[in-house]
């Protein structure tokens, strides 16, 4: 029987794939795609393997290897780590699939996560892939096990896109009963010409066949009716055609609505629901432009089906307006609300909007107040950034004279204020290979590179032996928490081995840097200030590359079990109201009272730096 239950996207997601009968899921966590793993693994279901993999390349090559022995595999990362995957997923697109094998991309118009405003729509007219656009929750769940089928029936593995708008959003989903799956047995398939690039002639056919397999999808996506097209009934009057994907479906109606009450006729509006971009829809288009005066396309980012609704026109002769972001009417940048779909109504037909009609939400964003973000109260990040700073001064240089790179996760919270002291942000283990760009572009001055521990795992480790190969002089702080914490606590290869999965092992940097060749290595406590100040400052002084790891468990998952760093107490009669506390760590477990610093128990995690930035004894730390 059918069942209700409140879902995420990523959750819905999440059982779509589990419905459909995948057996290995794998993948990277990144806001916004982290639930659909996170909530797998919550359930624990039987006979499904699922793991956060190294980096997202690793992730699809685990999954690629197992839709190739015949299984259903599901792949999930955000767009950044696409970028990372792509380089196999081109070749595992050329060989095709046995097994079902589905890759969900989670997209962010308008940044919420950080990161680039990435389209990732592109990454499958690239590998010419089919690609999947849910417009909600429930076609989160119902598109996914599509999916699946269209994967096997093609031979070719499938994109999911959602945005964070879905991803994150909740709703009450009907779900199928899933239906036990007969047990598949691995398969081991020679086949040099599918599933090797060993010669132009092979990689020339396997490309035939990939574009093969994509028309085969289109066909059969075409039978499904996903792309829904719905023509106008009234005989007179203007006639609008509207092309809406994904996301922005959901925000049609009430579009329409606010359009009708100045001059727009429902009756006389043709609109193409697009679910599945890719391959372009070319025969619901067309028929949409014969039977319209003027087009709106509405889509968030790039303008991929509105290049290719000015195709189609142009096949046809089609001589109406087509609004969108080619014309300038709408922008490439950040999400789509309703405030779009009545913009582009009233420009394709002349309508005239009232200049306020939108104040409301525009003056709510005026007014929203800035609010930097920094580390969590007790974070061990706030001690090594703490210290940087201060070795840097020690060492005779301005701040602005000593290039530090930043790199992925918390470690970026470094360039807000209170410290101000990391410079850029690119990639997933990036601030390794710029620091050595630095170098070798002729900076007299130290140059240090930051990097998380997940992070370095994931994409730090090549740019760390290319510098001691080439024995760069350059300091890496390696911040090892012990968790990918920026993304909500999922573990890596440094975790400890007591919250490793059945059966896993810790990979220790301690010991993994060591072996790297890195003659100059220092492991230190964050938490005590002096004494990380004074490694940093002698591994700017030492030749070669010098590796500092910066050593502490995320105060969020150490208080979980009930574990302090300490207690910090203040000593009213020696505050003078300074504030170097707060100006120096920026920790937001401290508040000014009337006549001294008071620390909320509540946020306190007992690391002790406001105590060891402190000039008067107001503070004091008692170990815990």
């Amino acid at each position: 029987m059918p069942s209700r239950k409140l879902l995420t996207g990523n959750e819905a997601l999440a059982l779509g794939a589990l419905h459909a009968g995948a057996r290995v899921v794998t993948g990277y966590p990144g806001t916004p795609s982290t639930g659909a793993i996170e909530s797998l693994l919550a359930m624990k279901p039987p006979d499904v393997y699922v793991e956060w993999s190294t980096n997202e390349k690793v992730a699809l090559e685990i999954a690629a290897g197992a839709a190739w022995a015949g299984q259903r595999a599901l792949c999930t990362m955000k767009m950044s780590g696409l970028n990372v995957a792509s380089d196999s997923l081109y070749s595992v697109a050329y060989s095709g699939v046995v097994g079902g094998l589905v890759i969900y991309v989670a997209d962010d118009p308008g940044v919420s996560a950080g990161m680039c405003e990435q389209d990732s729509r592109g990454f499958a007219l690239l590998a010419d892939l089919p690609l999947l656009d849910p417009s909600s929750v429930t076609e989160a769940y119902q598109l996914t096990r599509l999916a699946f089928d269209l994967s096997e029936a093609v031979g070719t593995p499938v994109l999911v896109r959602l945005v964070t708008a879905i991803a994150h959003a909740s709703a009450s989903v009907e779900l199928d009963e899933p239906l036990p799956l007969p047990e598949r047995e691995p398969q081991l398939r020679r086949d040099i010409a599918r599933f090797t690039k060993a010669g132009a002639a092979i990689c020339m056919q396997q490309h035939r066949d990939l574009i093969a397999r994509l028309e085969e999808a289109g066909r059969w996506l075409r039978q499904t009716g996903l792309n829904a097209l719905q023509i106008a009934t009234a005989d007179k009057g203007p006639k609008l055609g509207i092309i809406a994907g994904g996301v922005v479906n959901a925000y049609l109606e009430e579009g329409l609505e606010i359009a009708a009450r100045w001059g727009l006729d429902p009756q006389t509006v043709s609109i193409l629901r697009v679910r599945a971009p890719h391959p372009f829809p070319s025969e619901e288009v067309r028929a949409l432009l014969q039977s319209v005066d003027a087009v709106v396309v509405l889509e968030e980012l790039e303008p991929h089906l509105e290049r290719g609704v000015y195709v189609e026109a142009h096949r046809l002769g089609f001589t109406g307006r087509i609004v969108g972001k080619l014309d300038g009417t709408l922008e490439r940048v950040g999400e789509y609300d309703v405030r779009h779909v009545v913009r582009g109504v009233a420009a394709a037909l002349g309508l005239s909007l009232p200049p306020d009609l939108f104040a409301a939400e525009t003056e709510a964003e005026r007014l929203a107040a800035p609010r930097p973000i920094t580390v969590c109260p007790g974070c061990p990040h706030r001690g090594t950034f703490l210290a940087i700073n201060r070795a840097i001064r020690r060492a005779g240089y301005r701040r602005d004279q000593v290039m530090v790179t930043g790199d992925i996760g918390c470690t970026i919270l470094g360039m807000n204020p209170p410290f101000e002291t990391v410079w850029n942000e690119v990639a997933m283990g990036a601030s390794i290979g710029l620091a050595q760009g630095y170098v070798h572009a002729g900076v007299q001055t130290p140059v240090i590179a930051t990097i998380g521990d997940s992070t370095f795992f994931h994409a730090g480790i090549p740019a760390l032996i290319n510098a001691v190969q080439h024995a760069v002089p350059l300091t890496v702080i390696i911040m090892d928490n012990g968790w990918t914490a920026m993304t909500g606590m999922q573990v890596n290869p440094g975790t400890d081995e007591d919250f490793q999965p059945p059966g896993g092992r810790r990979v220790d940097i301690a010991q993994l840097v060591p072996a790297l060749g890195v003659e100059h290595f220092f492991v230190v406590d964050p938490f005590d200030l002096e004494g990380t100040t004074a490694a940093i400052q002698q591994a700017l002084t030492l030749p070669g590359v010098k590796v500092i790891l910066s050593r502490q468990e995320c105060a969020i998952q150490a208080q979980r079990r009930g574990r302090r760093a300490g207690t910090v107490r203040v000593v009213p009669e020696n505050c003078n109201l300074c504030k170097l506390c707060v100006m120096l760590t920026g920790c937001p477990a401290i508040d000014l009272g009337a006549e001294a610093v008071v620390i909320d128990p509540a946020l306190c995690y007992g690391c002790g730096l406001c105590a060891q930035v402190c000039n008067r004894d107001a503070l004091v730390h008692t170990p815990g």
